[in-house]
């Protein structure tokens, strides 16, 4: 009877702890419930802190929202060309040995200026019978005029005169060629004579403009033949798209033209189309249309290969660089920088301190407010963008690094849950 009255009491005592510990898991649970629903409530964070280090060493640079025309356009490759009359195969009217060499490769010379110097005694020889013609000349005339005075006086033969007159005449021929060859050379037949007879020459640049070749060096031969060195006028260059068929109904002279080079495609120039082409080019079944280009032309040389931009029409739009937006839950946004500071939950505030209390003193941030946006077209480097929200006029705006902002945004989201 003892151990059935000892036996009921224990259950009793073991039914009533079970229910207090029940009782007590539950309250928890609505408790860690409630707080999870109060974090979930919370606004997703926006801003985000960057310290001096992280933004040097990640490489965040900041730009501005710029007008492009992105809209309404077509895009083109083609090549850098400049026209054959601003070319100029440098070579020697006349055979010899190369003496002296004066430029170098990527040299500007001016037209007429002295690239080099040749010798052959083949020169002195020319200014040899040069002076002979001359003498010949002078000798010539004097026997004219005395058969002429021979036959007006009845004393003379006429064939005699006639004989004289075409000798002289001869002569005179000779002398004209000879010094059209002297002036080619670059010698003045006034200045030739027995103790000023030359054996060089030199070779001057038809053209003004840049040293893109050199073909010969010092002690080598050239002749007519042989190419001494090529120069090129890059200020006339120009650039030829080619432009498909479908395509071809849209082109008008005065449209604008952005390009870039496709093994630099950092830099953008501008061009002008002045003319189209009116046949296809080859098997590519693509007509050239033919473009000035117009501002800077700096590192630009005849057959770099382009990639362009037709503008059809001058409406712009706000846009900034692709690397500048970043994706996101299917929505796209870019950073600003702001005055605005991110909010700190009790822990962030904890481990914050702990950040700095560790590196000793306050790093000072940088604060980026993430915006979204709309997209619109892509074109050399840069996208079209609508805002969803007002963004200020003079908004600085990251265009390298948003990725690493985001990452680092995010980060600090999931760490303050």
């Amino acid at each position: 009877m003892k151990r059935n009255i000892i036996y009921t009491a224990l259950t009793f005592i073991f039914l009533v702890s079970c229910g207090k510990e029940a009782s007590t898991k539950e309250s928890e649970g609505e408790i860690k419930t409630e707080k999870t629903e109060e974090h979930d409530d919370e606004a997703p964070q926006s801003i985000a802190s960057l310290t001096d280090e992280q933004i040097k060493s990640v490489g965040v640079t900041l730009g501005k929202i710029e007008m492009k025309e992105l809209t309404s356009t077509i895009k083109a490759n083609g090549a850098l060309r400049v026209p054959n009359n601003n070319k100029a195969t440098i070579t020697s009217m006349y055979g010899g040995i190369i003496k002296t060499l004066n430029v170098q490769i990527g040299d500007f010379v001016r037209k007429g200026q002295v690239i080099a110097s040749i010798s052959n005694p083949e020169y002195i020889q020319l200014q040899e019978q040069y002076l002979t013609v001359k003498s010949r000349i002078a000798f010539a005339e004097q026997e004219y005029r005395r058969q002429k005075e021979l036959f007006d006086n009845d004393a003379g033969a006429k064939k005699n005169l006639q004989s004289s007159d075409a000798e002289l005449k001869t002569l005179r021929t000779q002398r004209s060629s000879l010094q059209r060859q002297l002036q080619i050379m670059g010698i003045n037949p006034a200045t030739v004579n027995n103790g000023n007879l030359r054996s060089g020459l030199v070779i001057t640049s038809p053209i003004s403009g840049t040293v893109s070749n050199i073909s010969a060096q010092i002690g080598s031969y050239v002749d007519i033949s042989s190419p001494v060195a090529d120069v090129i006028d890059n200020g006339s260059l120009h650039l030829d798209l080619q432009v498909f068929e479908k395509d071809l109904p849209k082109m008008k002279v005065g449209q604008i033209v952005h390009f870039k080079l496709t093994n630099n495609p950092e830099i953008e120039y501008d061009a002008k189309i002045y003319s189209i082409g009116s046949s296809f080019e080859n098997e590519s079944k693509t007509i050239s249309v033919h473009c000035s280009v117009t501002g800077n032309k700096e590192g630009l040389i005849d057959g770099m290969n382009i990639t362009g931009i037709v503008s059809l029409d001058k409406s712009t739009t706000p846009a900034v660089p692709n690397e500048a937006i970043v994706e996101a839950d299917s929505k796209y946004y870019i950073f600003i920088k702001t005055n605005k500071k991110p909010e700190e939950h009790t822990e962030e505030k904890g481990e914050h301190a702990d950040e700095k209390q560790e590196h000793g003193k306050e790093s000072k941030t940088v604060n980026f407010e993430k915006i979204e946006i709309v997209k619109g077209s892509s074109d050399m480097g840069y996208t079209a963008i609508t805002s969803v929200n007002e963004i200020p006029a003079d908004a600085s705006v990251v265009t390298k690094g948003a990725f690493f902002v985001n990452a680092k945004l995010s980060n600090s989201g999931e760490h303050g849950h």
